[in-house]
C-alpha cells in the first residue's frame, strides 16, 4: 500500500524538477491516452498552484541569486568581467542615444514635409483664387 501512496509524490516531484513543460507534456499525453487523466492533471496544475503557484520575482530572484555580479574568486577575472559589463552598458547607453537622435531626425524630416505639403497647398489654393477674381 505504501508504494501505491508514495508514486503520485514521486511522479509529482519528478514533473517539478523538470518544470511546467513537463507537466504540459504530461497532460497532453493524458489527454491522448484517456481524457479523463489529461482533465484531472490540467485542474491539478491549476488549482494545485503548479501553474500559477510561482511568481516571476521567485524566478527573478533565482536568477539574482545565480547573477553576473557573483564575484568568481579570480581578481583577473572580476576586473575583467567588470570592465567588460561597464564597457557594454556604456555602448548600449550610446546606442540609444544614437535611435533617439535618429527618431527626432525622422520626425523633424516627416513634419518638415508635412509643412512644405500644406504650404504648397495654400499656395495653390491662393493662387486658384486669385486667378478666379
Amino acid at each position: 500500500m505504501t508504494a501505491v501512496a508514495t508514486w503520485p509524490g514521486r511522479a509529482e516531484s519528478w514533473l517539478d524538477d523538470r518544470g511546467k513543460g513537463a507537466w504540459i507534456a504530461a497532460m497532453v499525453v493524458g489527454f491522448i491516452v484517456f481524457w479523463p487523466i489529461g482533465l484531472a492533471i490540467l485542474a491539478y496544475m491549476i488549482w494545485g498552484k503548479q501553474m500559477f503557484g510561482k511568481s516571476c520575482k521567485a524566478n527573478r530572484a533565482n536568477r539574482t541569486h545565480l547573477g553576473v555580479h557573483r564575484p568568481s574568486g579570480n581578481a583577473a577575472f572580476d576586473s575583467y568581467k567588470s570592465e567588460t559589463l561597464k564597457r557594454l552598458e556604456d555602448e548600449q547607453a550610446a546606442f540609444g542615444a544614437f535611435l533617439d537622435r535618429l527618431r527626432e531626425a525622422k520626425d523633424k524630416a516627416e513634419f518638415d514635409a508635412f509643412m512644405d505639403e500644406r504650404a504648397r497647398k495654400r499656395a495653390e489654393e491662393a493662387r486658384a483664387a486669385d486667378a478666379e477674381a
